[in-house]
Formats: structure tokens, sequence, C-alpha cells
């Protein structure tokens, strides 16, 4: 952990400290100057029914919108705050997962868990616990909760790519998060744009819109959303983030492709050609040119999660470097032969598809030898269409080969 990281830590806990002993005694608290927001956002404005809360969650809502509001949550389901300060959006939670669901709540202020516990004994909530620590190094095994909200809360953060990596990791597969964040126009002159964020409280500064997406990109989110709800001020907005983990078969995650990942992945493409109904190649290539070929954001691996073995993979290229062509590229499916009929594969070209729909990618589009049935069966479930066969295109292992060309069309980007 950099030192930079440990300091800004210590601040926001410091910060934190005050905010919750003042809540404690009764004061109202807000960790912005009031006169430079409009829309009335921040704290306990945000919340459209704040119905029998205690007055205590009320006075320490730090927050800039209701990610509650737009998680979706569902009776049973195990949510995490981060960030949770004294409470409200686990309290609000709470209600909503119902007695057979489960609420943590993570805060790396011991003032503001004691006022959350507090908080939590007056509402009466008894399925919820609230967790001492820190949002870059969550206190939760892997794929543990189903939803992962927060309030105001990374902007805090000088990790930013670190807490959405934890986010990512302790959620199931299928998994959702729901964030209230401020973002900050492109184009800001940084004096301008720090400034904003002293008025508005964002002291480690805040992310654009592209650097979320970039970031939760990266951390393995295959479906994302930024939505603005109100203006703070100096280029600062609020808005909601809200993004999802591919869906896997049972002990499967689907995650993105790392470096680390390259013997397995080409051991696996090696295989799928030694079968010789997989591709035209005969020898998978080295991992610098695949690396080269294959467009960075659309790479997904499928790990068992017992083994922590890499069991499939999808990727994709792009079919022309003319800008026409940019939404429209070509994928390439491969699972390992021993994990054939788990759902993988299906599950790798969702994950594909929704990553690729998120950028804007409108076609993905393929050739697959008709002897390979059970590819294009796969292609069909996944919404491909067959649009028609190239005859003796090529030839492989001494003759001439037929190949089926296939395309899923989206129905959400490049309309």
């Amino acid at each position: 952990m950099s030192e930079n990281v440990e300091a800004v830590r210590a601040g926001v806990v410091t910060r934190y400290g005050e905010l919750a002993r003042a809540a404690q005694a009764g004061k109202q608290v807000i960790d912005c100057g009031s006169q430079e927001l409009t829309g009335g956002c921040f704290g306990a404005a945000g919340y459209d029914d704040t119905t029998g809360l205690p007055d205590g969650a009320l006075r320490a809502s730090l927050g800039c919108g209701n990610p509650v509001a737009v998680a979706g949550l569902q009776p049973g389901e195990t949510v995490l705050d981060l960030g949770s300060g004294g409470g409200i959006d686990v309290l609000l939670s709470a209600r909503r997962v119902g007695p057979t669901g489960k609420v943590y709540g993570l805060d790396a202020t011991p003032e503001m868990i004691e006022l959350a516990r507090a908080n939590a004994v007056e509402a009466g909530a008894t399925n919820v616990e609230f967790l001492h620590g820190h949002i870059e190094d969550i206190p939760l095994p892997d794929a543990d909760v189903d939803v992962v909200i927060s309030n105001c809360v990374i902007n805090l953060s000088a990790d930013k790519p670190r807490v959405l990596a934890e986010a990512f990791r302790v959620l199931k597969p299928g998994g959702r998060l729901s964030v209230s964040d401020v973002i900050a126009d492109d184009g800001l002159q940084p004096t301008e744009r720090a400034e904003a964020e002293r008025l508005v409280g964002c002291t480690a500064g805040t992310l654009t819109e592209a650097g979320y997406r970039a970031l939760l990109a990266e951390a393995g989110f295959t479906a994302y959303t930024i939505t603005r709800t109100h203006p703070a001020t100096g280029g600062l907005h609020s808005a909601i983030v809200r993004a999802s983990t591919a869906a896997a078969p049972s002990g499967v995650t689907i995650r993105p492709m790392r470096e680390n990942d390259a013997a397995q992945v080409l051991a696996i493409y090696q295989a799928g050609l030694d079968g010789g109904n997989a591709s035209f190649e005969t020898t998978a290539p080295d991992w610098q040119a695949f690396d080269a070929a294959k467009l960075p954001l659309h790479r997904h691996v499928a790990v068992d999660t017992a083994a922590g073995q890499v069991v499939g993979w999808i990727a994709v290229s792009a079919v022309s470097s003319r800008c026409v062509y940019a939404g429209v590229v070509e994928n390439s499916v491969y699972v390992h032969p021993g994990h054939a009929g788990r759902g993988i594969g299906l599950a790798l070209l969702n994950a594909l598809i929704q990553s690729t729909e998120t950028e804007g990618i409108w076609t993905i589009q393929s050739g697959i030898f008709p002897e390979n049935t059970a590819s294009l069966r796969l292609h069909e479930k996944a919404g491909f269409r067959v649009v028609g066969t190239r005859h003796r295109i090529g030839r492989h292992h001494g003759r001439w080969r037929d190949v089926v060309f296939i395309e899923r069309r989206s129905a959400v980007a490049g309309l």
C-alpha cells in the first residue's frame, strides 16, 4: 500500500470520526459546503422515504444520492454497503431484502461503526452486520454477495481501481453494483476541478465518466451505465453508476483475461485446433501475437473456482481498420475439452455480448466449419444467425473446407 493511499485513509478516518461524534451528540452533519450544492441531492435530502429511520442515521447521512432505490434489491439477497457511515443505506437495504436476506456495512471509521450499530439496534434491524475495514481490502470471501452498493464514498479512496476490483471479487456471478458518486466533466482545468472537489468534500478526487467506465471494464464488469442525477458545483455531478458481473454456471467465474493466464489460454486454444474443426489455424500463436490481435476490453476467461483453473476463453478481433467497421468484430470461443457440457461456452458468449454492447459494438461475426455442429448450435443459442456458406474457401489439412458465416446484430447498440 503506497504512502499516499495510507495518508488519504488516515485523513478520511479522522474526518469521519469527527462527523460521527457530532452526529452522536445530536448535531446535523455535512461534509461539504451546502451553499455550493444545487438540487437538494446531498445528505438525507436524496432519499424519497426515510419513514421510521432513526434520527441518528438521518443526521449522519453524507451521501450524494440514493443507490438503494435503483439497486433492484430482492428478498433473500445479500448486500454489501461500501463506506456505510451511520448506516442509512444498510437499514434501507435491510427492509428490502427482508429477514431471509443479509446486509453488511463496511466502514473504516470506528466511530461510524459504533454509530451505525446503535442505529441498527434502535431500528430493530436483525439482518445487518457492520464490519470494520477498508473498501480497498474488503473482509469478505470471493463471490459472497449479490449486490454491492455505495453512497458517495468511492471518491474518497486514493486507489479507486482497487475498490472496484474488490467489489467485483466479492460479487457472485451475475451480481450487481449500484453506486451513487460524484463525477467530473471532461476538460476541467486542474485548478478548477480541485477547488470544486474541495467544496464538495471529494478529498481524493473524482473520476470522469470515461474514467469510471474504463475502471469498471478493467475490474471485470461486463455491463455498466452511468446516469447523471444532479449538478453539484464547478463541473461536478452526482451520478448513479450501475454495473453487473457476467452470469456463469455453478462453480465457474467469468473475469477478464490476464497475462498470467497465457499458458492456460493457449493450451486450450491448441487443444481446440488439434480437434481439426475449430479453425484453419493448426498451431496456437505465441502470447505476443495473441495479445496484439485481440481487443483488450473484450477478453474473458471462465475459471473453475474450486481448482482455480482456466476452463474456457473468449475474445474478439477487429474485422477492419476502416472507421465504418468500428462496431464490427469477429469472435473466437474455446472451452477446455474436459469441461464441455457445463454451459461454459454459452456463458462466455453472453459475457462477450454484454461487454461489446456496453461499448457500442453492434455486430459480432464468426466463420465456422459446417462439421462443427456444436459451435453452430452454441452460437444459435446466443442469438447468432447464419448469413450463408462460403464454399471451398480454403484448404485445411490437405482438403478444401467450407465455412458457415454467422453474425449477431445487437438490438441495443448501433441503432
